[in-house]
């Protein structure tokens, strides 16, 4: 017998170049709580040391991280790595892995305006998934670490329950 329930988002880890403008932008802009500081963290024997060898793999020397949550409790995790370094195409969509993380606001105007202000990038026009039909609406952003991030009107239940990309039948 299986236990297939749907499991909540716990957190997700974003890397960054600069940990405490991370930390400015992140709480100032979006409105996270800060729940832990800016902590060093390093190669060693502590539970915290042996943990990050495991996952980093031995060698990884030492690492600043923060911790914050979003207003509906996720986690966001910020990590900046010695060597961290900004890659030069950060929006390689067609690769396997995490490309962006999305944020809900009614003001997709006024939020993306505001990451804009504090060094980001919009990387498209404000879309709508239903125009003049309904005020969903969609954008693709760029924090100032080159983290990708994508702004919703609704939620995303409500965005996609509607078929969102299904073609209206012709009668």
């Amino acid at each position: 017998m299986s236990n297939v329930y749907p499991r909540s988002f716990s957190h997700i880890g974003l890397s960054v170049t600069d940990l405490d403008a991370a930390v400015k932008f992140y709480t100032e802009v979006m409105g996270w709580y800060l729940i832990m500081p800016a902590t060093s963290i390093s190669e060693d024997d502590s539970a915290i040391g042996v943990m990050c060898t495991d996952v980093f793999g031995a060698g990884w020397g030492s690492l600043r991280i923060a911790h914050l949550s979003t207003g509906d409790r996720i986690g966001v995790e910020i990590f900046e790595f010695r060597n961290a370094e900004k890659p030069q195409n950060n929006f390689e969509y067609w690769k396997s892995g995490v490309f962006h993380f999305c944020v809900q606001d009614p003001d997709v105007e006024g939020l993306a305006a505001k990451i804009v202000a504090a060094g980001g990038k919009q990387r498209m026009p404000v879309r709508e998934y239903f125009p003049g039909e309904k005020p969903f609406r969609m954008v693709y952003m760029e924090d100032p670490f080159g983290v990708i991030l994508e702004i919703y009107s609704h939620s995303y239940e409500l965005t996609y329950s509607a078929g969102a990309y299904q073609q209206q039948a012709k009668v």
